[in-house]
């Protein structure tokens, strides 16, 4: 993590738009993305792996809710297969891991595939976390 952290540049990053809210990154992409990105507002990393089940059944639940929240938190997604640098400098044991960003921070965390209605709260914490009410979110 100090390394993603130590190569920020000094250059703010322009906010993610409203197209750009679900995302993949990499290893060149993750500090814009995920470090600088969650300077405005709160993101979401998902670690998954193609071969993991419980993965595929989390992503698609992930990127309904994100979008249900109309900009107030985003997502982004690493395949830990494809990007093994990022997972073993954030020491992810299993995948599907979901990390929380705000301040170019980590806040929190979970593994596995939760139910819904832990995934929501799990983002609305963050939202509020991020000083926003969380008015008018998808129910």
């Amino acid at each position: 993590m100090d390394h993603l952290i130590s190569s920020t540049s000094g250059a703010s990053a322009a906010s993610l738009g409203q197209n750009d809210l679900i995302r993949d990154a990499d290893a060149r992409s993750f500090v814009k993305d995920v470090l600088e990105g969650s300077k405005d507002r709160p993101v979401l990393v998902d670690f998954w792996a193609e071969w993991c089940a419980p993965c595929k059944q989390l992503t698609p639940m992930l990127e309904t809710l994100v979008r249900g929240h109309k900009g107030k938190v985003a997502l982004i997604k690493v395949d830990i297969e494809k990007n093994r640098d990022i997972a073993a400098q954030l020491q992810i044991q299993s995948v599907p891991t979901v990390y929380a960003f705000y301040k170019g921070q980590p806040v929190d965390a979970f593994q596995g595939a939760l139910p819904e209605s832990q995934v929501r709260a799990f983002i609305d914490q963050l939202i509020k976390l991020s000083g926003d009410p969380g008015d008018g979110l998808m129910r």
